[in-house]
């Protein structure tokens, strides 16, 4: 089920394509975000927004790293709903995506000027991604 495919990897970059049998892929795709957020200390920056010290997380992440990460989690996100249905459109389908990823970016740019940085990014990237699931669920 496209989905849930979606989901898991909403929860966790790597696993849609692993539920999807797509197991090497998920798996470099597992890696991929695991290194990429030790390194930009992402998780630690979420954590500390989320429990209200927004200038520690800003001071914490990694830009570098961190830059790279929005574009990257919403491909994964529209790659496990893509191929999890046979024959699906790939054309129109990945504008919503497209969409979130630089809502996502720009989102981290402008980071320290937001009230809750890490929210509001996730935000930014993942209402985009459901409504392109709503939009496009039937090609």
């Amino acid at each position: 089920m496209r989905v849930i495919s979606a989901l898991f990897s909403l929860l966790m970059p790597g696993v849609g394509q692993i539920y999807n049998g797509q197991i090497k892929k998920g798996v470099l795709l597992l890696v991929i975000e695991h290194f990429d957020n030790m390194v930009g200390k992402i998780n630690r920056s979420i954590q500390l927004d989320f429990n209200g010290f927004h200038q520690e997380a800003l001071a914490t992440v990694i830009y570098d790293a961190m830059l790279f990460y929005p574009g990257f989690y919403v491909y994964t996100v529209w790659d496990a709903w893509f191929y999890a249905k046979e024959g699906a459109d790939k054309g129109k389908t990945a504008i919503p995506f497209i969409i979130g990823g630089f809502l996502g970016e720009f989102g981290a740019i402008f980071a320290s000027k937001l009230p809750f940085p890490t929210l509001i990014c996730g935000l930014l990237m993942i209402i985009p991604m459901l409504i392109g699931m709503v939009i496009f669920r039937n090609q």
